[in-house]
């Protein structure tokens, strides 16, 4: 085994290395030091994989054929955009003209996803991407984007970002492209797959194309269950130790425990129990990691055959740079961090490796070795135990465990550091949109043109002093007509045409305090003058559920639907213009009006009174908008409802809310001073156990109960009288009452119902022995209780 000197010399993704040193056999202590004699961890290289994984090609075209790079690739011409090697053609020299590959000839194009051929799929919609799908192989990718002309396919997304749940910072930023499959990460440690081979400086093949992908037998299953840390653990080890835990899951143990759990030997393979009790034995082992749960814990009957965990069923990977758990032959899991190939001694990286292996490196003995996923699973944050004895393992393994920990706090300082740059930077000018100046269809939304013969005419004439303007008796703008140069009788002079000469008053983008990005105007503005058109997308009412429900599973919270008919919603998120930052406000100095425009109906926005210059541009959302659920309201107005889609209290409704509130101070007040506060006992009345209790609500009754022995799953709603108070028998007035439980009887029920009892003669029900009614200790609570109810009543 190999082993080199490790320090870190930067925040970037390279690492600095020094002092290499071949040692074969040397470090006896650590886990990779006898794993060259596991065959089954070592597998044979693909000598071309090998060499372009380490270097970079100044082109970023590949051979589809060969998968290799080069200086004499030739392009088709076609719609495929796909590179070829002569040679890997059967051609000799260049065709005359311009060349056309077969798939493009023949319009046979296979199907990116399932590799099938034929007419039926269609072409990204992203220029020079020439990757064709099935519609139904491409909606199966959650990082797909469908647009009106056609769809983005899943190549121009991040795949690690977009676990992350943020399209726009996935679908943003350089990609590596893998060569094989509908797979793409930034070019960053941070989002790449472990694994991964670099063909050029744009394209890879993924990890997901390992030979062991489809091989059983190479993961390395824990011996314990992640959800609540019990599994299938060596007999002599499980008693003591498990009957004293309380679990929860594996993450979520002390440091104690876990030291306790990392000393246990893990089960060999998930294959090999599967096999020996057909069913997975007590624990169910993902096959393409190291992860292990009980079926009980999943809420899962055992399935049969091979089974994947919910992490790499979504295409969760591990990233270079990333603190691990490594299993190597007969050694406990082993902290590691995974290593870029390219930033590794060169000793290290001539190893033996596949395509989905990557080279960790160990923490406390400093070696290297080449590992896959089946034997990774990440470390976390608290995940730090401390072996026992003075053995040179253990001590190797402490100091291990040091180094992870600290390395891990490391690289998460990094990363918060760079998220807060990232934020930082992203706070300084609003989310991108893209900027339009006019509505853009969607499916199946039409735009209506009217003839000139159906626009109406208004008797406006040249010659008035503001034909058509704002304070004139035109019919049209009466009506929310806008006038039609083509028909007006005011010609070029008419005023009533700011739709569709976009006549907006200059504003500009601001950042609030509390509301995000806003509106301001630069010049005072009129009342009833026209403010701005809202543009966006306009589609219908199916295609507005869709990105609603998309956007909340990708946790996005602004949206910018307004409803202009049924099936005609503007959606000025992905595109608009600058009326998409105006802001909400319960006493808005704009509205929304629909307005005919040329036969089609337009949504405007107009002054509702004077607006100085400065002043931010607000309107009302109410009933107008779709999407914002109950979000809370930060307009600052002082008839603001708290929520928006909620209607704005009026003056009246606000000074009765006034009046009842200060009126329900005032009773507070005085009955503070009135009533003195009641004590309640600590224990519940039936059982005479402490803990979480409800307490009666009648006066001067000091008696409290659990919901279990009320047979109640929640409090009692309002004022709340105990069972003690209500005849067992009958439900009436009770007037006798047992002293050691909550019966009691009505004056009808209370005759030979209650007898003495030896505890002093307190009465008790039939439920209880007269001789001893209660356990001493349930008594002594009792006793306590009387004694001092009987010395306040002597006191008063």
């Amino acid at each position: 085994m190999t082993s080199s000197a490790y320090r870190d010399t930067s925040d970037s993704d390279s690492r600095g290395l020094s002092d290499l040193q071949v040692g074969f056999g040397k470090q006896v202590d650590s886990p990779s030091a006898t794993a060259d004699a596991d065959i089954s961890d070592v597998q044979s290289v693909d000598s071309s994989l090998s060499r372009r994984g380490f270097g970079m090609s100044k082109k970023d075209t590949v051979c589809q054929i060969c998968e290799s790079s080069g200086d004499s690739l030739i392009p088709c011409e076609g719609e495929c955009y796909k590179h070829f090697h002569l040679e890997c053609l059967g051609l000799t020299s260049l065709p005359d003209g311009k060349f056309i590959c077969m798939e493009c000839k023949t319009g046979q194009h296979p199907c990116f996803s399932c590799k099938v051929s034929g007419t039926d799929v269609k072409r990204c919609s992203v220029g020079a991407c020439g990757k064709f799908y099935h519609e139904a192989c491409v909606r199966k990718f959650p990082t797909a984007i469908f647009e009106s002309k056609g769809f983005r396919c899943p190549q121009h997304c991040c795949s690690a970002c977009s676990m992350e749940k943020d399209i726009h910072k996935a679908s943003k930023g350089r990609m590596m492209r893998c060569l094989r499959c509908p797979v793409a990460y930034h070019s960053g440690d941070a989002c790449i797959a472990a694994g991964s081979i670099f063909v050029s400086s744009y394209i890879l093949i993924c990890s997901n194309h390992s030979k062991r992908s489809s091989n059983s037998s190479s993961a390395v299953n824990v011996g314990f269950c992640f959800v609540c840390a019990r599994g299938l653990i060596v007999q002599d080890h499980s008693d003591p130790m498990f009957s004293s835990y309380a679990y929860k899951s594996h993450y979520l143990l002390n440091e104690s425990n876990r030291a306790e759990l990392m000393k246990l030997p893990m089960i060999p393979s998930s294959s090999a129990s599967k096999k020996k009790c057909e069913k997975g034995g007590r624990l169910l082992c993902c096959e393409s990691c190291p992860a292990s749960f009980h079926p009980e814990c999943l809420s899962i009957e055992m399935p049969e055959g091979c089974w994947n965990c919910n992490d790499c069923k979504a295409g969760k990977k591990l990233h270079y740079k990333q603190i691990v758990w490594v299993k190597l032959g007969n050694y406990r899991w082993w902290p590691a961090e995974i290593c870029n190939p390219r930033s590794v001694p060169l000793n290290i990286q001539s190893l033996k490796h596949d395509l989905g292996d990557f080279p960790v490196f160990f923490f406390g003995s400093h070696d290297y070795y080449w590992v896959h996923q089946g034997r990774v699973f990440p470390y976390v944050e608290g995940d730090k135990s401390f072996a026992e004895g003075q053995t040179s393992i253990n001590k190797t393994f402490k100091k291990a465990l040091e180094e992870a920990a600290k390395r891990f706090q490391e690289l998460k300082a990094q990363r918060e550091s760079k998220e807060a740059l990232e934020i930082e930077k992203n706070s300084r000018k609003p989310p991108p949109y893209k900027h339009i100046k006019a509505n853009k269809v969607i499916g199946k939304v039409q735009i209506q043109v009217a003839d000139l013969s159906e626009i109406p005419r208004c008797n406006c004439k040249p010659a008035d002093e503001n034909p058509c303007g704002l304070e004139s008796e035109c019919l049209n703008r009466m009506l929310q007509y806008e006038c039609h140069p083509q028909v007006c009788p005011a010609g070029d002079r008419c005023q009533n045409q700011c739709f569709t000469k976009r006549l907006y008053p200059d504003a500009e983008i601001i950042k609030t305090e509390r509301r995000g990005w806003g509106l301001r105007t630069k010049r005072s503005i009129k009342k009833g003058e026209f403010v701005n058109e809202y543009v966006g997308e306009l589609i219908d009412e199916e295609e507005c559920r869709l990105r609603i429900k998309r956007a909340h599973e990708n946790s996005v919270t602004n949206f910018y639907m307004l409803t202009v008919t049924k099936d005609r919603i503007i959606d000025a998120g992905p595109k608009g213009n600058y009326s998409r930052f105006m802001n909400h406000s319960c006493n808005p100095n704009c509205e929304t009006q629909k307005w005919t425009v040329n036969g089609d109906v337009r949504v405007g926005l107009f002054a509702l009174c004077d607006i100085p210059a400065g002043m931010e541009l607000t309107f009302n959302y109410n009933l107008d908008c779709l999407g914002n659920g109950r979000t809370e309201c930060h307009c600052g107005a002082d008839n603001c409802s708290g929520f928006l889609g909620v209607r704005p209290k009026s003056a009246c409704v606000s000074a009765n809310e006034e009046k009842a509130k200060n009126a329900k101070l005032k009773q507070k007040r005085r009955k503070i001073k009135t009533e003195p506060k009641q004590m309640h006992e600590d224990y519940c009345f039936q059982c005479g156990d402490g803990g979480e209790l409800v307490m009666c609500d009648k006066k001067d009754c000091p008696k409290a109960y659990h919901l279990l022995c009320l047979n109640l799953t929640q409090p009692p709603y309002g004022k709340w009288e105990c069972p003690w108070h209500q005849c067992s028998e009958c439900s009436g007035a009770a007037v006798s009452f047992c002293e050691f439980c909550p019966r009691s009887f009505c004056k009808d029920h209370e005759k030979g119902a209650l007898v003495p009892s030896a505890l002093e003669g307190h009465l008790c029900c039939s439920e209880h022995d007269p001789l001893s009614p209660v356990s001493s200790e349930y008594w002594s609570k009792i006793k306590c209780k009387l004694e001092s109810q009987d010395h306040g009543e002597v006191k008063e």
